[in-house]
């Protein structure tokens, strides 16, 4: 079977762009709206249809994205009343693209193999920027052969996409990524917290950071909040990687591995939240610290 028509549900920051990259290439594409309008109206100008359901939406489509906040968000979606479990079709394709937990991914891909359907785990990498152009990056865990059925589609939006092995292992991948990118931004936000205290020249670390071994593109991107105070260069939410570093402490928990820099690092992002920051993007946990420290980010 070639997917010719392809439902997005979950039309975001990343959503957008993966939904405008595959109207690109050609497949047909059908949306289901959520509480913004604007990137759906978006999508629709560019030929996307519009379903008023998932019931719907899997009646019109071969294969389902998912691109929503979590393991709640998507177990609600597969296993709801009106969801797709209850409206599957033989041969229909989920592939998940939100970060999930990889004991549910499991489980759902069980469920969705007993009815005839298959689940697969396809998270991502990288930024709104990089899915608008097309060039996000995927782990991709499950069937070998289904995996090679979507591949037109997902190359559509991303142009690295690696196998991880079994459903669930890329999900695992995905948040042992993350854990390693959000610590990366809380270490360099401490740094760049102390630096300020300090007096120190920002465009003279700067420098000096990236041009040496403590380089991190982290710290290149939070780096932008004492220049120039612009967080736009990390545009995923404080709350959404709490969400994900307890994901994280989670899987470790239940192999069971002990991760002491995790759980620091995760309260770290606990603490932004409950401070106020939860909605604004991770650059800003520099604007927390500096708070804590009484100082003000020079822009």
């Amino acid at each position: 079977m070639s997917i010719k028509t392809v439902g997005l549900i979950g039309v975001g920051l990343m959503g957008h762009g993966i939904g405008k990259n595959i109207l690109a290439k050609g497949f047909k594409l059908n949306v289901l709206a959520h509480k913004n309008r604007v990137p759906i109206e978006s999508l629709l100008g560019q030929g996307a249809v519009e379903a008023k359901s998932i019931a719907d939406l899997v009646k019109a489509s071969d294969m389902l994205i998912l691109v929503v906040t979590g393991s709640p968000q998507v177990e609600a979606i597969m296993r709801g009343p009106d969801g797709v479990l209850a409206h599957g079709k033989k041969g229909l394709i989920i592939a998940d693209c939100s970060t999930a937990e990889p004991h549910s991914t499991i489980a759902l891909a069980g469920e969705a193999t007993a009815l005839t359907m298959h689940f697969v785990d396809t998270p991502m990498t990288r930024t709104p920027k990089e899915a608008d152009a097309g060039k996000l990056g995927l782990m991709v865990g499950g069937d070998v052969a289904v995996l090679d059925m979507i591949h037109p589609v997902l190359s559509a939006f991303a142009d690295l996409i690696v196998p991880t092995g079994a459903v669930g292992t890329a999900h695992q991948v995905k948040l042992i990524n993350n854990f390693l990118s959000l610590a990366h931004a809380a270490v360099a936000a401490e740094a760049i917290t102390v630096a300020a205290k300090a007096g120190v020249d920002m465009e003279a670390l700067n420098k000096i950071i990236m041009g040496g071994g403590a380089a991190s593109m982290m710290f290149g991107r939070l780096i932008n909040v004492p220049l120039h105070d612009d967080d736009s260069h990390a545009k995923f939410t404080i709350r959404n990687a709490r969400k994900d570093l307890r994901y994280y402490t989670n899987m470790t928990e239940q192999m069971p591995v002990a991760s002491f820099l995790a759980e620091q690092v995760h309260q770290t992002y606990v603490l932004a939240d409950t401070l106020g920051f939860g909605e604004r993007y991770v650059p800003r946990l520099i604007t927390m610290m500096m708070a804590n420290a009484g100082i003000k980010p020079k822009a």
